[in-house]
C-alpha cells in the first residue's frame, strides 16, 4: 500500500501530496489519529484528506485507515505483500496491479544503465562469435529462463534455458572463455544457483545475474542487474518480482536487438510470414 502511495504521489494535486507524504512519514500514526489532526498536520482541509484516501481507491477515510493499518502490519503471507483477509474481489485487482505498478516505476529510477550495456555486449559478443549462451533459473524463475530463451530465439541467437539443477551442473562443466550464462534468482541465494555461478566464472565465462542485491549470486557475478526484493521471499509469493524479471528481459531483448543491426530486421519479417499460415485471417 505505501509502495502504491509513493507511485501515485506525482500524479496527485498538490494538497493531497501532502497528505500522501504524511502517510508514508507515519503510517502508524496516521492510522490512529483523527482527521482534525492529519488536516492540521498536512496543512490541508479535512475534506482533501478525504479526497486523497478515494483519490488512492478506497471508499473514504475510515476504509483507508482500516488498510493501512492492515498493510503496516504486513499483508497475508504467502498470498500476497499488498492484500488483506477482508479484501472484497475489486480491492485485490487494484492492489496486485498497482503492486506491480510501482515494482516496475521503482525499477525505471533505479535501473543500472550501464550494467544493461554490459549485459547486452556480452550477450551479442556471445552471438557474433557463435559461443553458449545459457540461461538457467530454479521454480519461479525458471518460467523466466524460458521466457528469456523465447526472446532470444525470436532474434536468432542459439540459447538453452533449464531448470533441471542436474542438468545445470553439468552444462556448466561445459563453459569457457566467451560463454555466457543468465542466471535468475529472486532471492539470490538458491545454493545450486550460486555453484553454477562460480563454475562459469572459474571457466571464463560471463555470468550475468538477475537477482537482488548483496546476495551470494550478486557478489558471484560478473555483471549484476538488480532485481531488489519487493515481497519478502521468505513470506510471500514473489509476483511482482517475477514480473520485474520478466521487464528486464524484455529490456535486455530489445537492447540486444538494436546491437544486432540491420541484418535481424530481415529475418524477423521472414520469422513474421513463416506464422502467417498458423493464423486465421482477420
Amino acid at each position: 500500500m505505501l509502495d502504491r502511495i509513493a507511485a501515485s504521489l506525482p500524479s496527485l494535486a498538490p494538497a493531497e501530496q501532502r497528505v500522501g507524504q504524511l502517510v508514508l512519514a507515519d503510517p502508524h500514526s496516521f492510522a490512529r489519529l483523527p482527521v482534525r489532526e492529519l488536516a492540521e498536520k498536512a496543512n490541508v482541509s479535512k475534506p482533501t484528506v478525504v479526497r486523497f484516501c478515494r483519490s488512492m481507491g478506497y471508499d473514504g477515510l475510515a476504509d483507508f485507515k482500516l488498510k493501512l493499518a492492515g498493510n503496516v502490519a504486513e499483508g497475508v503471507p504467502y498470498i500476497h505483500r499488498s492484500v488483506d483477509v477482508d479484501d472484497k474481489t475489486s480491492d485485490v485487482v487494484v492492489k496486485v496491479i498497482d503492486n506491480s505498478v510501482a515494482a516496475f516505476l521503482q525499477y525505471r529510477n533505479d535501473a543500472n544503465s550501464l550494467a544493461i550495456e554490459r549485459a547486452v555486449e556480452a550477450i551479442v559478443t556471445t552471438w557474433r562469435e557463435k559461443k553458449r549462451l545459457e540461461i538457467y533459473g530454479v521454480g519461479n524463475s525458471g518460467v523466466v529462463a524460458l521466457d528469456a530463451q523465447h526472446k532470444f530465439f525470436r532474434l536468432g541467437i542459439p540459447s538453452q534455458a533449464t531448470s533441471d539443477t542436474h542438468i545445470q551442473a553439468m552444462a556448466v562443466t561445459m563453459l569457457e572463455h566467451g560463454d555466457c550464462v543468465i542466471l535468475v534468482s529472486n532471492s539470490g541465494r538458491t545454493k545450486d544457483l550460486v555453484d553454477v555461478a562460480k563454475v562459469a566464472k572459474a571457466n571464463g565465462a560471463t555470468v550475468i545475474s538477475i537477482t537482488s542485491s548483496h546476495t551470494p549470486l550478486s557478489d558471484t557475478s560478473n555483471i549484476l542487474l538488480a532485481a531488489d526484493n519487493l515481497e519478502g521471499s521468505d513470506l510471500y509469493s514473489p509476483m511482482a518480482s517475477r514480473l520485474l524479471h520478466l521487464l528486464i528481459i524484455d529490456i535486455l531483448a530489445t537492447a540486444v536487438a538494436l546491437s544486432m543491426g540491420e541484418q535481424l530486421s530481415q529475418k524477423l519479417k521472414d520469422l513474421r510470414n513463416s506464422l502467417k499460415i498458423k493464423r486465421y485471417e482477420t
